[in-house]
């Protein structure tokens, strides 16, 4: 079985023993915050009792933190575990993705027997979405799935757009859900959260993953109407967050600053990079995520041959509409990116 995500440690171990850079994950720089850590450890005591399968303390911390109900949001274990329950209650006969895009949304879809149409991207729009794609935005489509800022491209979509597309979904009867699991390290404010009160067919994807950099707890959540919240509790298996990854999260919520410190520290280290990878010859897109999509067309194998030198990369050869000499890399801090950039250098001097 090929895992096609980042962070796959245990697949690489048998090519690379000594102190791996793992640039293929795009978490928060900063780690995750002590006091998570000191919680779940702390919720450890108590694994002889099951978990809250409805996660109150949970939600109501997020509620606080996000400005919304506790009745509008479901924790799932990561935005994955959210976006698969959000196919089986949706069930919908088409939908329209943007590609590229996280594979996930597709792949929870057609396991449904939904047909999936693609508003494509294109690298002379640096892989932004336009108001081009109103004009797909129609029946038989029920279902709308955007990210933003995107993955891998990283570009945000303005909110304007945003509410635009928003209208048109409302307007032909279909759901928009917008996946920003990756906004709080690139912009402040909360997102499309306050639209959520007066569109039913808004759906949020969030997740702790990312933003406080826990993805081996996986806590993510999706914010929307009280009504789909609780279909979603009926599409899955109960206590599916457990008990130290609940406590992680209420005390993730305690601490709002931590994904604007990681955001300051990214804002001034993914020019350095970006500066750095143009200055190799690759072709970078200026996205305003915690990672760098970038392109490398004459040279083969690189995510295989960084490895080699203990720098893990994610290559984007199974995104839609990228391919093979198509690369995905965290934005850290200043000695790892130098690290990286020493062993990129090496590759392509050879």
């Amino acid at each position: 079985m090929t895992i096609e995500h980042g962070g796959d440690l245990v697949s690489v171990r048998g090519i690379y023993e000594g102190a791996l850079l793992d640039l293929s994950v795009n978490c928060n720089p900063l780690g995750p915050p002590p006091q998570a850590l000191q919680a779940a450890r702390d919720a450890l005591e108590a694994v002889t009792a099951y978990p809250d399968p409805l996660c109150r303390d949970l939600r109501q911390a997020i509620a606080q933190k996000d400005g919304v109900c506790p009745d509008q949001i479901f924790c799932g274990s990561g935005a994955a575990d959210v976006i698969f329950r959000l196919a089986l209650a949706l069930r919908p006969a088409e939908a329209l993705l943007t590609a590229p895009a996280f594979s996930e949304y597709e792949g929870a879809l057609t396991q449904v027997g939904c047909t999936c149409r693609f508003h494509h991207l294109r690298q002379e729009d640096a892989f932004d979405v336009t108001a081009s794609i109103l004009e797909q935005i129609c029946p038989p489509v029920s279902l709308v799935i955007l990210c933003s800022p995107n993955n891998p491209t990283g570009r945000l979509i303005p909110e304007p757009l945003l509410l635009r597309i928003l209208a048109r979904c409302q307007e032909v009867g279909a759901m928009l859900v917008v996946d920003e699991c990756f906004l709080p390290l690139a912009q402040a404010g909360n997102g499309m959260a306050p639209y959520l009160k007066d569109h039913p067919n808004l759906f949020l994807l969030r997740a702790f993953t990312k933003t406080y950099a826990i993805p081996g707890l996986r806590l993510g959540y999706g914010l929307g109407a009280p009504e789909w919240i609780e279909e979603l509790l009926g599409w899955g298996p109960c206590w599916n967050v457990s008990g130290p990854a609940q406590a992680a999260g209420a005390a993730c919520c305690a601490l709002p600053d931590w994904p604007a410190e990681g955001r300051k520290l990214l804002e001034r280290q993914r020019p350095v990079l970006l500066a750095g990878l143009t200055e190799l010859g690759c072709q970078v897109i200026s996205g305003s995520a915690n990672y760098l999509l970038f392109r490398l067309p004459e040279v083969k194998n690189l995510k295989e041959r960084l490895l080699r030198r203990g720098v893990l990369v994610r290559s984007c050869a199974n995104y839609r509409g990228l391919g093979p000499d198509w690369y995905r890399v965290a934005v850290r801090d200043e000695t790892e990116q130098e690290r990286f950039l020493r062993a990129l250098r090496v590759e392509l001097e050879r």
